[in-house]
């Protein structure tokens, strides 16, 4: 499971970040960082949720 962004889309809304601050974190200058790519097994609920919530719709998850 991978997490993949489109930077192009991605308004940094932080919404990812507040449903899963291990995986997602948003900085100072309103960048969005993945801070587990790889997410583990026990929080993949939460990253699924976080992606399904981007207003943007800039996240997805690469389940191969």
């Amino acid at each position: 499971m991978k997490v993949i962004v489109d930077y192009e889309v991605c308004e940094a809304n932080a919404i990812c970040a507040g449903l899963a601050p291990e995986v997602f974190d948003v900085d100072d200058d309103d960048n969005l960082h993945v801070l587990l790519p790889n997410p583990p097994a026990e929080v993949l609920d939460r990253v699924r949720h976080a992606v399904r919530s981007c207003p943007k719709a800039a996240l997805t998850l690469d389940e191969d």
